[in-house]
């Protein structure tokens, strides 16, 4: 079927061009304008492409890597030396271990020490995420060393026996390990121009006060306001409640429309990111790409939330957080179904 263009008559009294001349006009504007339209697509892509080419390069070329994950043991599978690791979930959700290393200038990461242990798990439609906090002293079994307080498992075998350590607890398996130089991402919040949190607990430390209400952090004042544990009511609990907070602020700013939009703070923010992290060596690069692209998710769709405690105790001496076994029992079981939001519900 044939398609022709009529333009109307330029006035009364003029005749209209005869039909195919007008087709063939209108046909030769119309492919032009096409070629137009192509040729700006696909700068656009080819630009895009690049830029994304780019940030992956900033993220992959700074990462580092180690082995950060449990390991079949010389004893027999199961026993207490060496347990046997949980199933993977039947579905696409994945957590990751991050834990906090402040050893990344001396050039071993697993060689420091870890006051900050985490889960985060990405949901399986990539909507939403939960960032779970397990203070430092909570008393838990760690294999192959009985009961103690949950940061003594990275003193007795590093990051392979405090995932096993988690894994062991809440019989979910573990899919990735990130150790975090905490102190050195503090760094990205300069180069961010600064970060905002909501202060709960009014507290002073190394010569810095922090008011209780909206705070603007930046630098050795955020690393102060994150340090800190004495100066707050539930001590170490709070401290971990700040540093979920000034995780999740770091990168609701360097993912804000302001930053993603400025091809070299974007970049600059993803490498200096990179530089503070070591990952487990079998997370690829292509891994890290289909997983990021898979993210439909903004920083508010991040909950943050902690490990259920029961209390308080005295044991052997230590100051110790009691686990709440039923409220734990329910978490383990949402993170292995992937139902972290009707558990929040319950």
């Amino acid at each position: 079927m044939s398609v022709f263009f009529r333009e109307p008559a330029s006035g009364v009294g003029d005749a209209p061009p005869p039909p195919v001349a007008a087709s063939r006009s209108r046909w030769r504007w119309l492919r032009r304008s096409l070629v137009v339209v192509v040729a700006l697509v696909v700068v656009v892509l080819t630009a895009v492409g690049l830029y994304a080419g780019t940030v992956s390069s900033s993220f992959t070329d700074n990462v580092h890597r180690s082995d950060l994950m449990p390991t079949p043991a010389a004893a027999p599978s199961g026993t207490a030396a060496s347990p046997a690791r949980p199933a993977k979930a039947a579905n696409d959700a994945v957590n990751y271990v991050l834990m906090g290393s402040d050893s990344r200038d001396k050039g071993d990461a697993e060689a420091g020490r870890s006051d900050s242990l985490m889960v985060l798990h990405l949901a399986a439609d990539r909507r939403s995420a939960y960032l779970i906090s397990f203070p430092r002293d909570m008393w838990v079994p760690i294999p192959g060393h009985g009961l103690n307080k949950i940061n003594a498992a990275f003193s007795f075998g590093g990051p392979p026996l405090a995932v096993a350590t988690l894994e062991r607890l809440l019989g979910t398996r573990m899919d990735h390990v990130a150790l975090l130089d905490f102190e050195g991402m503090i760094g990205l919040t300069e180069d961010l121009g600064g970060i905002t949190v909501v202060n709960k607990h009014a507290s002073s430390s190394r010569g810095y006060d922090f008011p209780a209400g909206p705070l603007n952090l930046r630098g050795d004042r955020a690393l102060a306001y994150v340090r800190e544990r004495y100066d707050l009511p539930r001590g170490d609990l709070d401290r971990a409640e700040r540093q979920r907070q000034v995780v999740q602020a770091i990168l609701a700013k360097g993912l804000s429309p302001s930053v993603v939009t400025s091809p070299g703070q974007f970049t600059g923010f993803v490498a200096g990111l990179a530089r503070y992290l070591t990952v487990d060596s079998a997370l690829s690069d292509d891994e890290i790409r289909r997983t990021a692209l898979s993210l439909r998710l903004t920083a508010s769709d991040l909950v943050m939330l902690q490990a259920p405690l029961a209390g308080f105790a005295t044991i052997k001496g230590q100051s110790v957080d009691v686990v709440d076994q039923a409220r734990l029992r329910e978490l383990a079981a949402a993170l292995h179904e992937d139902a972290m939001a009707d558990y929040l519900v319950r």
